[in-house]
């Protein structure tokens, strides 16, 4: 009988220990060289985008293929675009004024854990930026996407193989159990973490350092100035890409009172269906497992596959289902992160109470990842800017392409740092940058150029003169002055007073 766990953790050692040679032959070929196999395995995976998302979706059931195919080029074409001219290899810069050089080096082997939510995407994001910085990356896969990432692994060696580097650079745990993933978190040299909280958490505890995500239940946050009709517009092309499944996708939408019924009725016209009663009921039995966990059968599955498994009609247009939530906790699960076609609608009286409710709302296991509002006030933009407790915020964009940087110029990414707030190491779209170390040589500098302390005080013992530091004699008792001192007359007494002590 074969041991699942041991064969993981076996495979996990194996892999570094071939990517550590790799990746030691890899960071020494330079930048050109560097950039050239960045190119191939980006040109190599957006051939195969189409196919890759189909693969997905068959794999997984979540979400479009045709949203996905969207995420698979972002990955591998604007992620590309956005790191070609990068440097990251070798001398990065040569401050000659400052006498600093700034050099660039590689991390070594990443552990990169991906979900089976953004499964294709996440591996040729990864992929690429960890080239870039001169790493190799071993995957960890979510055991229900291990296919479709395995094809997307075996298509990036290929490309490397036809570069004549070594395609152990890139490589995944075929049998992943929980066992092996630990043996890789603990043997690598840093940790790429995107996936449910319980595998960020596992990331962070391994002892290795980690750049990981959290949840992101984010609140979108209609204000009386926005363009209702736009916005609802955009909200719903957000929610309902790729069925929901990006974490920066809206989980609620906060809206002022005088403008609910309009922004209501926008919902309604676009295809949004408010659940009441025996029907929201019904939906609300199935949103959850008993620990309070989304229940993945209805993670990025549309609304009307929702209604079905809920066992209620809804209108054969329906793209949302909507619910007035009393309430933000655990026994209010339209206000959790929903990674699906469920949407919670909050009203508020004014922006104020908005900010409490928005940010009520990420504290419910959200804090740290992004916000989006929609307003042409750019006084309450600018407060929610300055207070919202976020990494991102996104004005009057759909907040899952714009953190995303499909929609906005933010870098196009699969790792969404949540900041220290949120638990994670960082609070950027994670790009090649971070995933080196930066050696700083550093010149002595001219005697005319060294720091001097301002106001300069003596203190006990020493003093500050030009720059070393004397003897000091107090404040009240001055140095002895040494104008008409004697030195040849003190040294013969010196020498003779050694003479005596040596006959003695």
């Amino acid at each position: 009988m074969i041991d699942k766990d041991l064969l993981s953790m076996q495979e996990a050692r194996a892999l570094v220990r071939a990517a550590r040679k790799a990746q030691a032959e890899f960071c020494q070929l330079g930048q050109e060289k560097v950039d050239e196999v960045v190119k191939a395995v980006s040109e190599a995976t957006a051939a195969c985008a189409s196919e890759l998302a189909s693969e997905a979706v068959e794999e997984t059931g979540f979400g479009k293929s045709h949203d996905k195919r969207i995420k698979n080029l972002l990955a591998s074409q604007k992620v590309y675009d956005s790191i070609r001219d990068m440097k990251t290899i070798g001398l990065l810069r040569d401050d000659t004024e400052r006498r600093v050089m700034e050099i660039a080096v590689p991390v070594g082997v990443i552990a990169g854990i991906v979900p089976s939510t953004n499964p294709t995407s996440t591996t040729i994001y990864k992929s690429l930026i960890a080239l870039k910085a001169g790493n190799a990356i071993v995957f960890t896969p979510h055991p229900s996407a291990t296919k479709c990432i395995g094809h997307t692994v075996e298509i990036i060696k290929e490309a490397l193989t036809r570069c004549g580097v070594s395609s152990d650079l890139v490589s995944s745990i075929s049998v992943p159990t929980m066992e092996g993933s630990a043996e890789l978190m603990r043997i690598c040299d840093l940790i790429l973490a995107t996936g449910g909280p319980g595998m960020v958490k596992a990331a962070y505890s391994s002892g290795t350092p980690a750049l990981g995500v959290g949840a992101g239940n984010v609140p979108a946050f209609i204000e009386r100035s926005a363009k209702i009709q736009d916005a609802v517009a955009k909200i719903m092309s957000s929610k309902t890409f790729d069925n929901g499944t990006i974490c920066a996708s809206e989980q609620s939408i906060v809206t002022e009172r005088c403008i609910a019924d309009k922004v209501r009725n926008a919902l309604v016209a676009q295809g949004g269906y408010f659940l009441e009663g025996e029907k929201l009921e019904k939906v609300k039995r199935i949103m959850e497992r008993g620990n309070g966990s989304m229940n993945p059968k209805i993670v990025g599955r549309d609304a009307l596959t929702i209604a079905r498994l809920a066992g209620i009609e809804v209108p054969a247009n329906t793209r949302l289902l909507i619910s007035d939530e009393p309430g933000i906790g655990p026994k209010y699960p339209f206000s959790k992160e929903k990674l699906t076609a469920l949407l919670g609608f909050y009203v508020v009286e004014d922006w104020h109470e908005a900010c409490e409710v928005c940010t009520r709302l990420l504290e419910n296991c959200g804090i740290g990842h992004s916000l989006a509002i929609h307003s042409q006030n750019k006084e309450i933009i600018k407060e929610f800017g300055l207070k919202k407790p976020v990494s991102r915020i996104l004005v009057n964009t759909p907040s899952t392409q714009g953190a995303v940087g499909i929609s906005t110029s933010l870098f196009p990414s699969f790792t969404l740092g949540c900041g220290t707030v949120g638990g994670s190491a960082t609070s950027d779209n994670v790009t090649p940058l971070n995933l080196i170390n930066i050696r700083r040589v550093a010149y002595g500098l001219e005697s005319g150029d060294i720091w001097q302390p301002r106001n300069c005080q003596p203190h006990a013992g020493r003093v500050c003169t030009g720059s070393t530091l004397q003897p000091c004699y107090g404040t009240a008792a001055p140095q002895p002055k040494t104008d008409n001192l004697d030195i040849s007359a003190i040294t013969a007494m010196i020498v003779e007073e050694l003479k005596k002590s040596m006959q003695n």
